[in-house]
């Protein structure tokens, strides 16, 4: 008989808890750790998400039990070459969106599945276009929304996805946090379903 796990999510995002539970697996939530969420200069932007929940898992392999998955997971968005992190302030939650408007970015996730065993990293990428906002659009938003807890200053899921967003080309759950289709293929065998 395959051994069972036990999942154990290694993240503050409701919405990656919201994702997770999407997938039809019991989880547990992890003891946030504070990790300073830091990647070389000079690495490709492409590769920075898997980097940091590859980064992330590695905090907690040592306190796993044998009996025990863990999930870590990084989103950024991507525009020009150039990773845009979560906003430090409202005004740069501002700029982030006026550099958005018109425009496609890409939105890139990295998923870290762990054990005592091994570290299984898988990433997912996401064309994102935006429509071209008026600044009373982005200004109601940022005003509204506050989405300073989120990579590019917006959540897909959030007013300004419903009225900005005009075309997606990949997962819209990558965009929200979590590529679950990926994920659950990684994680169905571990867990018994094949």
């Amino acid at each position: 008989m395959e051994k069972q796990y036990k999942i154990t999510l290694a993240s503050a995002s409701p919405r990656r808890r919201e994702l997770l539970g999407r997938l039809g697996f019991d989880f547990t939530i992890a003891e946030i750790k504070d990790i300073a969420e830091t990647y070389p200069a000079d690495m490709p932007a492409q590769d920075v998400a898997p980097y940091l929940s590859r980064l992330k898992a590695q905090a907690y392999i040592e306190s796993l039990d044998r009996d025990t998955i863990l999930i870590t997971a990084d989103t950024v968005v991507i525009l020009d070459n150039e990773v845009l992190g979560k906003p430090k302030d409202l005004d740069e939650a501002r700029l982030m969106l006026h550099r958005l408007s018109g425009r496609t970015h890409q939105v890139v996730s990295g998923v870290s599945v762990a054990t005592l065993d091994e570290i299984r990293t898988i990433d997912a990428t996401t064309d994102v276009t935006f429509s071209q906002l008026s600044d009373d659009e982005i200004d109601y938003y940022v005003d509204t929304f506050r989405p300073l807890d989120k990579a590019g200053a917006y959540g897909i899921q959030e007013w300004i996805g419903c009225i900005g967003i005009k075309n997606i080309e990949g997962s819209y759950y990558n965009v929200m946090g979590l590529p679950l289709h990926r994920l659950y293929r990684l994680l169905s065998p571990l867990m018994g379903r094949t």
